[in-house]
């Protein structure tokens, strides 16, 4: 069933391109939009079905996870671990994508002219990205607002109170635990249901991309794009070489358990849309289920290892293109800079946009150069969310090996004598 799923996504993926293309070629600029925007509605859809599911199943799973853990010192122990994975993840991926601008140099040689002094970066709002703003975000101020408007950070920290709350209580709060339980089984149920309509989702969305945009989009700042893209791959390289150094050879077998959700997040440049399959094909290879879905939903707020190597290579491009060169303090400065602004990334509309934006702002590049990369963010936004659904992945992985919490895979059936 996974590898029809599969087969069925990157056929969607290769119909969408060429029916775009066909629309594109063929029909005048207006009636191509027109088609492409009838096409976008089942997209919109398929996202909001995914929207839907979020809220609820990461709070189902993640206090029937923590309440089955034992106690605070536990969830304590885990968390410690999780997080430290998470910050060396981050460290990794913004040395390498500052380490492969500089090896690339895709900007240099165009050096356009400054921009005039306030020239504001277009389409990017931050008025909220504040370190106040971010520290009282962590914080719900009604669970029920948290979930209406999908904040998973707001909802794993309410969520870890609750899972915290029901371990405590003497008798383990067994009625509430047993709904939480099968609230999760629901929600996995509905997951399947939804997640058979995104192969169709995924031709929409290509589909009406090209329609619009032309064939072209694929080829324009062909440098920038091919050369952050060979920088997801060498961070993929990286990553998975240090999920078999801790886990094992095993670790190349939940890669290619996960190739229909990163696939998923690929064509709909959502992690969130490969949410529920990634937490399912992790606990089918092997993770707990406590572990899964307590390490997930973190990675979604502090684990965006595509979106961090962006703001560094985005960031650094840009100065390229203005001929502008930062010292190596500069450099190291930026560094621990989107190291902590990167993890307010959840939750702010075009996170990626917004913090590199304010990094622009702290070094006095020109913000307005957020404009040069505007055209292609969609196709980068694809290669980032997939990269951020495989360094989740192997996140729980290897969360779940320190914690002794995977489990062995079935032993081989012996076939029968004839």
């Amino acid at each position: 069933m996974n590898r029809l799923f599969t087969a069925l996504i990157v056929g969607a993926m290769v119909l969408g391109v060429l029916v775009g293309w066909i629309l594109n070629t063929n029909l005048p600029a207006a009636e191509a939009a027109a088609w492409a925007s009838n096409l976008q509605i089942v997209t919109d859809i398929f996202l909001r079905l995914i929207k839907m599911i979020i809220a609820p199943l990461v709070f189902t799973t993640l206090v029937a996870g923590i309440a089955h853990m034992g106690d605070a010192s536990e969830v304590g122990r885990i968390g410690v671990k999780t997080i430290g994975w998470f910050i060396l993840a981050s460290i990794t991926s913004l040395t390498l994508g500052l380490i492969m601008v500089h090896i690339l140099q895709p900007g240099s040689g165009l050096n356009l002219p400054l921009p005039a002094e306030g020239t504001a970066a277009p389409g990017v709002d931050m008025a909220k990205f504040t370190l106040k703003e971010f520290v009282t975000h962590l914080v719900p101020s009604s669970i029920v607002d948290a979930m209406a408007r999908n904040e998973i950070l707001q909802i794993v920290v309410f969520s870890v109170f609750v899972g915290t709350a029901v371990s405590a209580v003497d008798d383990r709060a067994p009625q509430v635990l047993e709904v939480v339980e099968q609230g999760a089984q629901i929600m996995l149920k509905v997951t399947g249901y939804v997640m058979k309509t995104a192969p169709l989702a995924i031709f929409a969305a290509l589909a009406a991309s090209i329609a619009t945009k032309g064939i072209e989009v694929l080829f324009t700042y062909a440098k920038f794009v091919g050369g952050f893209y060979l920088s997801l791959g060498l961070l993929w390289g990286v990553l998975i070489l240090a999920g078999v150094i801790v886990v094992g050879p095993r670790m190349l077998k939940l890669i290619g358990q996960i190739r229909a959700p990163t696939l998923l997040a690929f064509s709909t440049a959502s992690s969130e849309a490969a949410y529920p399959r990634t937490l399912e094909e992790l606990q089918k290879w092997g993770i707990s289920r406590k572990v899964a879905s307590f390490v997930l939903p973190l990675g979604y707020s502090f684990n965006l290892d595509g979106s961090m190597m962006y703001c560094t290579f985005a960031t650094l491009f840009i100065a390229q293109v203005y001929g502008i060169e930062l010292t190596i303090a500069q450099q190291v400065t930026m560094l621990a800079l989107l190291m902590i602004t990167s993890k307010g990334m959840a939750g702010v509309p075009r996170a990626s946009l917004v913090v590199i934006a304010a990094t622009l702002t702290f070094f006095d590049l020109p913000e307005a150069g957020i404009a040069l990369i505007l055209a292609v963010d969609h196709l980068l936004d694809m290669g980032r969310s997939a990269t951020n659904v495989v360094g989740n992945s192997v996140a729980a992985a290897v969360v779940a090996k320190w914690e002794k919490q995977i489990e062995a895979p079935p032993e081989p059936q012996p076939v029968p004598a004839e």
